[in-house]
């Protein structure tokens, strides 16, 4: 299945269509915050519970989606991979869609008073970590390319405290 465009937008709204709770983290919650980032990857943080994961795989089903593993093997998506805390990293016919049941520690229930909902045309509502907590999450991941981002991120952040 080739992947032509990344289009976090229509992942968005067949993870709506199930009615899947989760948190819209990563770069995709950078650039619905103004950072002028690129991303080609939509990252989330999910509620782990049974009803939510089969919501999930439902979601999954409808975007093709397989398990993104070394060797070029395509699994189909496991639910015990969306049980735990660490990433399900996903190939869709729309992108990549990484599953996170933890970031920095804290699982959906705890981020979600860090978050905000944004509405999006077309009535998608989703929910996003704040800008401090999404700065927060990069800093502790301490990888090179949330560490590249951390300048760009506290400079929207800084201009959105100017403008507010």
């Amino acid at each position: 299945m080739p992947i032509h465009h990344f289009s976090y937008r229509a992942i968005l709204e067949a993870l709506d269509r199930s009615a899947v709770q989760h948190i819209v983290i990563g770069g995709v919650c950078g650039v619905a915050h103004g950072a002028p980032i690129t991303t080609f990857d939509l990252d989330l943080v999910h509620l782990r519970t049974p009803e939510n994961i089969d919501r999930i795989l439902a979601a999954l089903a409808e975007l093709d989606a397989f398990h993104r593993e070394p060797g070029g093997r395509r699994l189909a998506p496991q639910r015990t991979a969306l049980e735990g805390a660490g990433p399900a990293l996903f190939t869709t016919t729309l992108g990549s869609l990484d599953f996170m049941g933890e970031v920095s520690g804290r699982d959906y229930a705890e981020l979600l008073p860090h978050t905000v909902e944004l509405a999006l045309a077309g009535n998608l509502k989703i929910r996003i970590l704040d800008l401090d907590t999404l700065i927060e999450v990069k800093s502790r991941a301490g990888r090179p390319k949330d560490i590249a981002m951390l300048p760009i991120l506290r400079q929207t952040l800084a201009e959105r405290r100017r403008h507010n």
